[in-house]
């Protein structure tokens, strides 16, 4: 049985839990309220929670400062990136709080002051060019509230610290923590005819990172550390190793004619550098000096822009290829092994629709419509299989 005890004016709980005694203050100078915590927490014994005191007094900069650490211990690419928000945003709000007071409430109070925040801070850094230091000063940009994207990803972090929190027993229990509606996606993808555009008005170096992109769907960072040590002209056979990609899953694909031509082409390159300078990169796409490729953002832009098709990124050339997987009746299942989606969710949202889709299928409704005998259900008798013949297998 637990026992309610009064300690100057402040209303403390007893309660025991695998035969050891805790001790809680109810911070009240109310019975009423003392009695009610200690009926929570005998319920939540008799469930096989881990209840201990020190629940209530977890706070919000003791998970912060956990999930950093759970960020740096995995090595997360995303780490620096967590901490900012964590400083800049989430820190100044919830600083100071304990996490069981941290409710849907609280929340939602948080994503209206980032809803309605006017000025965004640059803090100050500096940057290496050419060889030297530049300091760049703090400054501020007039804003009308941060995008509901931006707000969805420090929710994000917020949830997951709760959830660290009930991992390690810190709480018993997370707040319901809603999220925005994301009205961004981009619906940017290449036509073939695009592609080829966009390759001629390229350096030679990049043309055939292109042609990669657009057969493989990868992402730009799995693409500029492919190493030749993963390429098998042999068995057709390219793979990623689990530590360059980014849901640490492992991945491999076979070469189709294009992409086995494209790699031709770069290990003709490979092979010149190392006849003329001895050198021997590692790296499938490289600069004509034989250096990685670190970043194109001028090459690639002058050649969107001479193209006829300004605004797109490299990015782009994922949906492209998993549009070109679905429309060619790859499985789902294998499409996505293809271009290392984790999630169908995230899978479906690359698989867009583009002009040339809505025109065929204007076509096929067109076709449907010719004179001819009709069906059942209205097909034009004249394009369905005769009586006793099979359709061809796809």
């Amino acid at each position: 049985m637990g026992q309610l005890r009064q300690r100057g004016r402040i209303w403390w709980v007893r309660y025991y839990r695998n035969g050891q005694l805790h001790e809680e203050s109810s911070r009240s100078r109310k019975k009423q309220v003392a009695t009610t915590l200690l009926k929570q927490r005998e319920g939540d014994v008799a469930k096989g929670l881990p209840v201990s005191a020190k629940m209530g007094q977890y706070r919000f900069d003791d998970a912060a400062e956990m999930l950093l650490v759970e960020y740096q211990v995995n090595r997360r690419k995303t780490y620096a990136d967590v901490k900012r928000r964590i400083e800049k945003h989430l820190a100044p709000f919830f600083g100071g709080a304990r996490m069981a007071s941290i409710d849907t409430d609280a929340v939602l109070r948080y994503t209206q002051a980032r809803m309605n925040a006017d000025t965004m801070v640059y803090r100050a850094h500096t940057v290496t060019r050419g060889g030297r230091v530049y300091t760049i000063p703090e400054r501020q940009r007039t804003i009308s509230g941060a995008s509901n994207g931006e707000i969805n990803r420090e929710l994000t972090i917020l949830k997951r610290m709760f959830k660290l929190a009930q991992r390690s027993n810190k709480l018993v229990a997370a707040p319901y923590i809603p999220m925005l509606v994301e009205d961004n996606a981009r619906q940017g993808f290449f036509e073939d005819a695009q592609i080829d555009s966009v390759r001629q008005h390229l350096p030679a170096h990049l043309r055939n990172l292109v042609t990669f992109a657009a057969e493989t769907g990868w992402r730009k960072s799995e693409m500029l550390n492919l190493e030749w040590r993963s390429v098998d002209f042999e068995s057709g056979a390219v793979t990623l190793d689990v530590r360059t990609t980014k849901n640490k899953h492992g991945r491999e694909i076979y070469m189709t004619a294009r992409l086995r031509q494209a790699l031709r082409e770069q290990w003709t390159l490979a092979e010149t550098l190392k006849r003329e300078q001895g050198l021997i990169p590692c790296r499938v796409f490289t600069t004509p000096q034989g250096t990685p490729i670190k970043s194109f953002y001028k090459a690639w832009r002058t050649a969107c822009q001479q193209a006829g098709c300004p605004g797109r990124i490299l990015h782009d050339f994922r949906r492209t290829a998993i549009r070109a997987f679905v429309r060619a009746d790859i499985p789902d299942s294998v499409a996505m092994g293809m271009s290392g989606h984790s999630t169908r969710k995230v899978f479906d949202r690359y698989d867009i629709t583009s002009a040339s889709d809505l025109k065929d299928a204007a076509k096929k409704l067109d076709a449907a419509r010719q004179p001819g005998p009709k069906g059942r259900h209205g097909q034009n008798m004249d394009n369905l299989p005769k009586s006793g013949t099979r359709r061809a297998s796809a």
